[in-house]
């Protein structure tokens, strides 16, 4: 292996390491499948510069969230997925996205954690939320939303069961964002203290 190869395959094992994350979760998390990954580790493969590049910034943005303790994508997707119940899972979902608008506060990159794509929660309907949610506050921040949150409107309608609203309230009561995206939560719900 050329010395410049050696130093890109030394790079991605160092972002590696520092994001935390399995191989698996780390090239999920760059948008790319674990084999690929592999030969850009191993040298058979260059990466793109871009590719390299994002590699560094987000694993040092997963490294920083972890330190302190911040959610990330792919955090706030495994508590959702690892949730004992509903209502546990749609309290780690809110978490996630207050962590989410914490960090676009900061201005430091440090929002380069959420650029990290997420696995599966384990449900369409939150996948797709967390999707949405993600892109609603980088738009709100004035950033370009992470390439992983363009998804396509659910097929079907998903409201998810409300204690004191019928569906024609939760329908009525919806953010246009979420509506777009077929998904149907009162803007009341989002709210966090």
């Amino acid at each position: 292996m050329d010395k410049d190869s050696q130093a890109v395959s030394e790079h991605l094992n160092r972002a590696l390491a520092e994001s935390g994350l399995s191989q698996a979760a780390f090239a999920t998390a760059l948008g790319t499948s674990a084999s690929r990954f592999s030969t850009y580790r191993s040298g058979r493969t260059k990466p793109t510069a871009q590719f390299f590049l994002r590699a560094g910034r987000i694993a040092r943005a997963l490294h920083a969230a972890r330190e302190y303790r911040i959610m990330t994508a792919p955090a706030t997707a495994t508590a959702i997925r690892e949730a004992r119940d509903e209502e546990w899972a749609w309290r780690m979902l809110l978490q996630g996205r207050d962590h989410l608008r914490l960090l676009l506060r900061r201005h430091d990159g440090s929002e380069a954690a959420w650029e990290a794509a997420p696995g599966t929660t384990g449900h369409a309907g939150f996948d797709a939320l967390l999707a949405v949610l993600t892109a609603h506050e980088f738009e709100e921040a004035g950033e370009d939303p992470p390439d992983w949150t363009k998804v396509n409107p659910l097929p079907d309608r998903w409201i998810p069961e409300h204690p004191f609203l019928d569906n024609h309230e939760i329908i009525e009561q919806t953010p246009a964002y979420l509506a777009q995206a077929n998904i149907f939560i009162p803007a009341r719900d989002l709210v966090t203290a």
